[in-house]
């Protein structure tokens, strides 16, 4: 390893894929003494809240807000439309999907998984069969990641409805969005999605804290039907309160909610439709560097085609140990830290040492994802891995429009 003197001092670069970097209005907004609970600005905001998460969405249909991480909104939802002893279809791409299938089975469903491994979308004409030999229709949901964090897999969550409306399928449809919602492209209702949960820590640009399951009148039928639901996690008065502290039942998130109503603010000056476009950019532009970096040397991109890769977070494949060194040295020299592997291996098997994961997801931008670039060409360099050279140039020719 070459000599080097660290240069990490200043504002450190958090870019793994979650929690993703905080915009100052966000955390400023959130930097209050705590108001009342009960009556005046805290409830009225909330009131102009809930439109604002379904804009995001995409759906008119209802919100229920949590006080969770993205795991609590997994068992949300669940808990919502599945009894013990209902059957579920999970088709995984990642470490999530079997993640979430994991929980429904703990919840007492009985799980037919279909692991399509970590580097493809899910084949739709197998989840097709299976949903075909349902004669029955035990199958009472489908649950689909739409990304998954883990790998970068970006799956087709509306070719996934087309294949329950071609074979007049009752299951919901039911989509886990933590990682893409406010990044990826996803319309709800323009979809056929039931039920779509998602968290604040990633495309919303919160702390984490805050869970979000959205549901049309078809998913909140089942749930009418439910013979019990858990207190806590029943969506019933959350999206329809009488009172404003049914919203959460109980206290409110205060200051996570000053904090997402200024989120929205951003996401809704912008326009959603050029967040999702300035998030495939900034994304191709990773890709690039990435690629140009690999025809030199180890490294390469987890999901090979384009088209099924994640706008919000890129796996990336290189020899063991040298996924940890890199992390390492970027971390300790510059101050930029990297996400680690997560689902590609166990972390006591040294292939766990051949992956790490990059999130652009967010409040991010030309120049940071540049920066970003430029943190791991240094390190490439300063430990003599093998790479390409050039990549900073086919990246900020993707910046500049003109690849």
């Amino acid at each position: 390893m070459k000599s080097n003197t660290s240069v990490a001092q200043g504002r450190e670069y958090l870019a793994i894929p979650g929690p993703s970097v905080v915009p100052d209005a966000v955390l400023q907004a959130m930097h209050r003494a705590s108001p009342n609970i009960y009556a005046g600005e805290l409830v009225e905001m909330t009131h102009s809240i809930i439109p604002d998460l379904k804009r995001v969405a995409r759906t008119e249909h209802k919100v229920a807000i949590y006080i969770c991480n993205g795991h609590g909104t997994w068992e949300a939802a669940l808990s919502n439309v599945l009894a013990p002893g209902d059957k579920v279809l999970v088709p995984a791409t990642g470490t999530f999907g079997i993640g979430w299938g994991e929980m429904a089975s703990a919840m007492g469903a009985k799980v037919e998984m279909r692991d399509f491994g970590k580097t493809a979308t899910m084949d739709m004409a197998r989840v097709g069969a299976m949903l075909e030999g349902d004669k029955a229709h035990e199958i009472k949901a489908v649950m689909a990641v739409h990304v998954d964090t883990s790998t970068s897999v970006r799956n087709d969550i509306a070719a996934l409805r087309q294949v329950l409306d071609d074979l007049n399928h009752p299951a919901l449809l039911m989509a886990d969005c933590i990682a893409s919602m406010g990044c990826d492209r996803f319309e709800m209702d323009a979809w056929g999605v039931d039920v779509a949960v998602t968290a604040s820590q990633k495309g919303l640009m919160m702390p984490p804290g805050l869970g979000f399951v959205f549901f049309n009148e078809k998913a909140a039928e089942v749930r009418r039907a439910m013979p019990r639901v858990s207190r806590y996690w029943d969506w019933t008065l959350r999206a329809d309160p009488e009172d404003f502290y049914q919203h959460f039942a109980g206290t409110a998130p205060t200051q996570h909610l000053y904090g997402l109503r200024t989120a929205l603010d951003l996401i809704h000056s912008e326009g959603i439709e050029h967040v999702w476009a300035r998030h495939e950019r900034l994304a191709r532009t990773v890709w690039a560097a990435c690629e140009t970096w690999g025809q030199g040397g180890p490294l390469s991109l987890n999901v090979p085609e384009p088209a099924h890769r994640s706008h919000a977070v890129t796996a990336i494949n290189i020899d063991p140990p040298l996924a940890t060194a890199l992390r390492e040295w970027c971390e300790v020299n510059i101050g930029l830290t990297l996400g680690i592997s997560l689902g590609m291996a166990t972390p006591g098997d040294p292939a766990w040492h051949g992956h790490f994961r990059l999130g652009h997801m967010g409040h991010v931008n030309g120049q940071m994802i540049m920066a970003l670039l430029g943190g791991i060409d240094a390190g490439l360099k300063a430990l003599d891995i093998p790479h390409g050279r050039g990549a900073l140039d086919a990246a900020s020719s993707v910046i500049a429009g003109v690849a």
